[in-house]
């Protein structure tokens, strides 16, 4: 037995969060149990970021005011995001895309301004700072489904106008408004997959041996 393995019970724990989180859209009311949102946090906070650089940062949304902003422009987008989408406008249109007016809390989510300072494992890879944010994410969306609390990250925003909606520095890069709440019940399946936008690829479909074009053997 490995001895650095969890118990059978906790790693089923483990797996569940993994395979049963889920994109929230669909909020109920009601705010979060006190210490929730530090404790969701603070497991982001715990996230692998490349050569330690911490890139997140949170700003949790109190203004009921800038929310409705917030909540404004990501409608905007949306519209624009339709009209990109041509064929597929119509059906777009008629997906639930946010729940920033009904969700417990709403945070943004961005990257740190002078980035360009960290060059630990960056230096060919800029982006690993977003990749390592990303993981902070996963993170939180995981210890939210554990506590049954819902998350969905949205994503159709300006970075340069929801920067200057939060007041946040030049070069630093906003990423996700986050919505988090409390849920009627969690979607059986992604949303998009229910919706029939599209499902998720099985494994042999994403699996290589030594090339790309090598398909792996069943693992």
């Amino acid at each position: 037995m490995n001895p650095h393995a969890f118990t059978d019970a906790e790693m089923a724990g483990v797996y569940r969060a993994i395979r049963e989180r889920r994109d929230v859209r669909h909020f109920k009311p009601g705010p979060l149990e006190p210490g929730q949102l530090r404790r969701f946090i603070e497991a982001a906070h715990n996230g692998p970021s490349v050569g330690l650089m911490q890139p997140w940062r949170f700003i949790r949304i109190g203004d009921p005011a800038l929310r409705a902003g917030i909540h404004q422009h990501v409608n905007e987008e949306r519209i624009k995001t339709a009209e990109a989408l041509g064929k597929r406008a119509e059906e777009f249109m008629q997906l639930k895309v946010e729940g920033i007016l009904a969700c417990a809390e709403v945070l943004v989510v961005g990257l740190i301004d002078k980035r360009d300072e960290y060059v630990f494992g960056r230096r060919t890879m800029p982006e690993m700072d977003l990749a390592s944010a990303s993981c902070a994410l996963q993170n939180f969306w995981l210890a939210a489904r554990a506590e049954g609390i819902g998350a969905g990250w949205v994503s159709m925003f300006d970075p340069q106008r929801l920067r200057e909606i939060c007041g946040m520095p030049d070069g630093s890069q906003p990423i996700a408004v986050l919505c988090v709440g409390q849920v009627h019940e969690f979607y059986t399946a992604p949303m998009l997959e229910l919706e029939r936008w599209d499902k998720r690829r099985p494994l042999a479909d994403i699996m290589f041996e030594d090339r790309w074009d090598n398909p792996a053997a069943a693992p």
